[in-house]
């Protein structure tokens, strides 16, 4: 792994690169502040999802679904390390263990804050919920723009990538999965 001169060596490289001037006054500090922005942007690879769901499990004889709907995230695409920004609705139904509802969205975060295809990070949400809560079902849908795909490339601004990762009785029963798809497709009321 680079040391943080080695990063900040980059970064300087880099902005040289493009045609600007490492050494003038708004750039000086830029390094630093890149690389101290990447230590957070990519701090889900020294974060463990099973650990952090394993940290609030509670029996419970409840065993209808638990729906947690519009769930930010902000990742990165590993192609052209550009911003994938969107919401995941992750929705779990329990067998004798719930979570606490603050974890899942931190699972959200430790795969977003990786290097990720939207794809791959739907899938990465689902297996970890499915492996470690062990529940009858897991849905994750993530709607997300691809600045890849806004700010070069097609420049199609405001397109929207759909994914989804089903397991359990949200893949085999298809009430189940109607019943959660219509529960994140329903128009949102009051924030309370």
């Amino acid at each position: 792994m680079a040391s943080e001169k080695e990063f900040e060596e980059a970064v300087r490289l880099i902005i040289q690169s493009v045609g600007e001037d490492p050494s003038r006054e708004g750039l000086l500090k830029t390094p630093e502040r890149v690389r101290k922005a990447y230590e957070f942007m990519y701090g889900g690879y020294k974060e463990d999802a099973n650990e952090i769901l394993n940290s609030a499990l509670f029996t419970s004889s409840n065993d209808e679904m638990v729906v947690i709907k519009d769930i930010e995230l902000y990742s990165t695409c590993e192609h052209h390390l550009l911003p994938i920004i969107g919401r995941a609705h992750v929705a779990y139904i329990p067998d004798g263990k719930v979570v606490g509802l603050s974890k899942i969205p931190r699972v959200v975060n430790v795969f977003a804050r990786r290097m990720q295809i939207q794809e791959q990070l739907t899938e990465q949400i689902a297996d970890a919920i499915m492996q470690t809560i062990k529940p009858k079902g897991v849905a994750v849908v993530i709607q997300a723009r691809h600045m890849c795909m806004e700010m070069r490339g097609v420049e199609k601004i405001n397109s929207t990538t759909t994914s989804s990762a089903l397991r359990g009785l949200f893949k085999s029963d298809e009430k189940t999965r109607a019943e959660f798809f219509s529960l994140i497709n329903a128009p949102v009321g009051n924030r309370y």
